[in-house]
């Protein structure tokens, strides 16, 4: 009787444990064909190339690489000497100008007031009036070329149009630059957001507004946020385009068909204290459908991270 109470208890026993591993592999095969999720996530934000938009020797540098800047930060100073001076050679230009304009003015108010007598004729007065007319161009070209000095001279001072941090910063005081090329990087610390590359046989459950847990690789702590969006599209490798503007179609077709993978944006909402985004971390990502939240036009933007890469964590 006891060895059979025994025989008894031990299957019971298998039989719950059965059943709990049963239950535990259900529900972790459910989660992971119903829930979409990516090991392909990166941490991503929008680098800015800083470019000076006036040639000349750089006269200072006021930053250092890996600093946190603010918009509107003079980052690099030109040396402003030449120019100082054009902006002086504008304003000398433009006063004669508009002494020119004064006495051609003074001309055919004369003319006009002696055009009902003989000494004037009619032609001396359209003369005198075509006279004013071109002064006038005359000064209004010599305030544009002001304005334009006195832009150049504000430009030798290069801000930062967004907020972020410095990165791969090599100029020295003395080096001549040029216009239009970069000097430095600048990553946008505003735009920092997570971009998962989920295979495309998970789209169909994910859309905008959902909840979205992120885990960078090397944190233990995890970030939160939603789908802000979805790409519109990716290139398509089988297909390209012929000499004759003909769409050239690749002749070769493989049995096994890998999953195309296609960018989804997360807008981050909770970034723990401490964690450090830096531009390029790898990232899981794992969306929630179900639980969607609205979002709108003025919150798809992405929260700003608590301590983004360039600053030491609380």
């Amino acid at each position: 009787m006891t060895a059979r109470l025994s025989r008894i208890l031990k299957m019971a026993t298998t039989l719950v444990i059965f059943a709990i591993a049963l239950a535990v592999g259900w529900n972790l095969w459910t989660g992971y064909m119903e829930t979409p999720w990516t090991r392909d996530g990166h941490v991503r934000a929008d680098v800015v190339s800083i470019a000076p938009d006036v040639s000349g020797p750089v006269a200072a540098v006021l930053v250092s690489d890996n600093e946190t800047v603010a918009k509107g930060d003079v980052l690099v100073r030109i040396d402003p000497a030449r120019f100082q001076i054009a902006l002086d050679l504008a304003d000398a230009s433009l006063k004669d100008k508009q002494a020119a304009l004064t006495q051609a003015q003074r001309d055919a108010k004369r003319y006009h007031q002696l055009k009902n007598g003989p000494a004037v004729s009619i032609q001396t007065i359209e003369q005198a009036d075509l006279a004013v007319e071109q002064a006038a161009a005359a000064l209004q070209e010599a305030q544009s070329n002001r304005d334009l000095a006195t832009l150049n001279l504000e430009r030798t001072q290069v801000r930062a149009p967004a907020n972020g941090i410095i990165s791969n910063l090599s100029l020295n005081p003395g080096d001549y630059v040029s216009a239009g090329s970069g000097m430095m990087a600048l990553v946008d610390t505003d735009t920092l957001r997570i971009e998962g590359y989920f295979e495309e046989n998970q789209l169909p459950r994910i859309a905008v507004g959902d909840p979205v847990e992120v885990e960078l690789m090397g944190h233990s702590g995890k970030l939160r946020g939603h789908v802000q969006s979805i790409a519109a599209g990716i290139v398509d490798r089988e297909r390209t385009d012929g000499s004759d503007l003909l769409a050239d179609v690749t002749p070769t077709f493989s049995w096994v068909r890998l999953a195309q993978r296609v960018p989804v944006r997360v807008a981050l909402d909770e970034v723990p204290g401490g964690t450090r985004l830096v531009a390029g971390l790898t990232a899981t990502v794992t969306v929630h459908p179900g639980d969607r939240v609205a979002v709108s036009a003025a919150d798809a933007a992405p929260a700003t991270p608590t301590t983004p890469a360039g600053e030491s964590g609380s």
